[in-house]
């Protein structure tokens, strides 16, 4: 079995511009670079089912150049699956247009939070509380050892 070189540099081809679209902040961007990288995806798929060959219909003798349906499967769910996911891009980008004026991906303000205290190194408010939690937590579980022992 020999593989298209042609169909594999295309599927690479796609994937790279689906990966490097999809690290954008535009949700257009975003959608289309998902759509070409799942049509990279779909067509290493294609390519690794092998040449084509007889269809695989039940009840016809078996031979040895019946073309593999799994592929076939996978691609058709891939696509569908791709449809929804599309659906769902351009009513969030079409929303964020409505509310914006822009598709634009803005910054969270608690993600923002976190990488500031990141950098500084503070320790936080819920960390010191998860600390007392655990020293109030092992005092409790003192008592009931003590407790056991007498018993």
């Amino acid at each position: 079995m020999s593989a298209n070189l042609t169909l594999i540099l295309t599927a690479s081809f796609l994937i790279g511009c689906g990966v490097y679209l999809i690290l954008e902040r535009s949700l257009s961007r975003v959608l289309v670079g998902l759509l070409m990288m799942g049509n990279g995806v779909n067509l290493l798929f294609m390519v690794s089912a092998g040449p084509a060959g007889k269809p695989p219909i039940i009840g016809s003798a078996p031979t040895d150049d019946m073309t593999d349906p799994l592929p076939q499967a996978l691609v058709l769910t891939a696509v569908v699956i791709a449809l929804g996911t599309t659906a769902f891009l351009l009513a969030m980008a079409h929303r964020s247009w409505q509310l914006n004026g822009n598709d634009d991906v803005q910054d969270d303000v608690e993600d923002a939070a976190i990488r500031r205290l990141a950098a500084t190194d503070d320790v936080s408010d819920s960390h010191e509380l998860a600390h007392e939690a655990t020293a109030e937590d092992l005092a409790t579980d003192e008592v009931y050892e003590e407790e056991g022992a007498e018993q």
